[in-house]
């Protein structure tokens, strides 16, 4: 059987895509940057995720490309990567910051030259600013002083928000896995065990399974700590009675989706069930009303007067979509200030929060924007509340 992938061909049509969108801004060149944590805009053009140090890529008007990497990397990135000009520049070094005085390394004026942007006075745009570290944006300036440098996160927001038929493909085995990974961790669940031991199982289930890597840090949280809205998973030992939360994802590819669903070790107590089945409602709720050509402001500001009409306004803490990809959490999120208009084939992970007094819930999976609606790629949250019998 084939692996579920991007073809690499898929890879030269972003770029082009991407070169389109740079001259029509009336740039030179775009560059984007990526961390091994953050890795989603250099790894959409070149297939590279980098291990320590960090990446980029850079797309000229012209539509070549060339991809960076520090002086650890360049045979890694030449076996990985899509693109065949790699550079090494000691401005994508690890954190550790070594000098490495016997590299010699190349320049950004030496990569540029190479993808066709030469001359003094270009325009440069970053494409992932917040990813942008000083000693990259330092080279930039170093190399081009009388550049002009301005932000353009646009361009990767308006090229990644829609999915292709491959990337959903990549999203829905994400999600086959991720299902087969919270079935497992559940039957594991029982008095006495703790919440690493329990994330432990999910990561043993998606490897087997087919995953790269885990699409987020998993995270298994009981008690107090599943009012976190993020948080770590720890050493504490679950009890009976408890409440246990649930986020198990999967990476195909460099998608990375994940279900997020509470647990009851026993039966709910009915001061608990109310915020539990508050939280439900309001998530399928979300799925109900989420379709293609409305404007993405209209769900969040219904889905937020719900929660004040409620009398849920003190435990509300986000909602009720962000976009979802390469990277569990990625733009555009969906909030009362959004000015876009929801399209078919945006992604979403309907993400449905609520942090009570004593412990939180929040019910999670990820949709395909439809014309008249919205497709769930799993169907795990559709068996309501789980509680386990002991």
């Amino acid at each position: 059987m084939s692996r579920i992938c991007i073809p690499d061909h898929e890879y030269k049509e972003r770029i082009a895509r991407a070169a389109k969108m740079v001259r029509e801004r009336g740039l030179d060149v775009m560059l984007v940057v990526s961390t091994e944590s953050d890795y989603a805009n250099a790894r959409y053009f070149s297939g590279f995720w980098p291990l320590f140090e960090r990446a980029g890529v850079a797309i000229s008007a012209g539509g070549d490309a060339c991809l960076f990497v520090g002086p650890e990397s360049p045979l890694f990135a030449r076996d990985f990567g899509k693109i065949e000009k790699v550079f090494v520049l000691k401005e994508f070094r690890e954190s550790a910051d070594p000098a490495y005085p016997e590299v010699t390394a190349d320049t950004f004026r030496e990569a540029f030259r190479s993808i066709g942007v030469t001359g003094e006075h270009i325009k440069i745009g970053l494409g992932s600013y917040v990813e942008c570290t000083l000693p990259i944006l330092d080279g930039l300036k170093e190399n081009f002083p009388k550049a002009e440098i301005s932000v353009c996160n646009d361009i990767m927001v308006e090229l990644r928000k829609i999915k292709s038929e491959n990337e959903i493909a990549c999203i829905r085995e994400g999600f086959r896995i991720v299902d087969i990974a919270t079935d497992e961790v559940i039957k594991a669940l029982k008095p006495g065990v703790t919440e690493l031991a329990m994330v432990g199982v999910a990561e043993r289930v998606i490897y087997e399974n087919g995953a790269e890597y885990e699409g987020l840090p998993m995270y298994v949280f009981s008690e107090k700590s599943t009012r976190h809205a993020i948080s770590r998973s720890s050493y504490r030992v679950i009890e009976k009675g408890d409440i246990v939360q649930l986020n198990l994802s999967a990476k195909i590819d460099g998608y990375s989706p994940s279900v997020g669903l509470p647990v009851v070790m026993g039966k709910i107590t009915p001061d608990r069930r109310r915020y539990i089945d508050f939280c439900l409602a309001m998530h399928n709720w979300t799925c109900e009303n989420l379709r293609a050509g409305i404007p993405a402001s209209k769900i969040p500001r219904e889905f937020y007067q719900m929660y004040v009409d409620a009398g849920y306004k003190d435990n509300f803490v986000y909602g009720p979509c962000h976009g979802t990809g390469m990277i569990e959490v990625e733009a555009p999120w969906m909030e009362t200030t959004s000015d876009w208009i929801i399209e078919e084939n945006m992604t979403f992970q309907v993400d449905t929060f609520i942090s009570g007094p004593t412990f939180g819930t929040r019910w999670e999976k990820g949709v395909v924007v439809k014309k008249d609606g919205c497709e769930s790629m799993t169907d795990y949250l559709e068996k309501g509340l789980i509680e386990l019998d002991f």
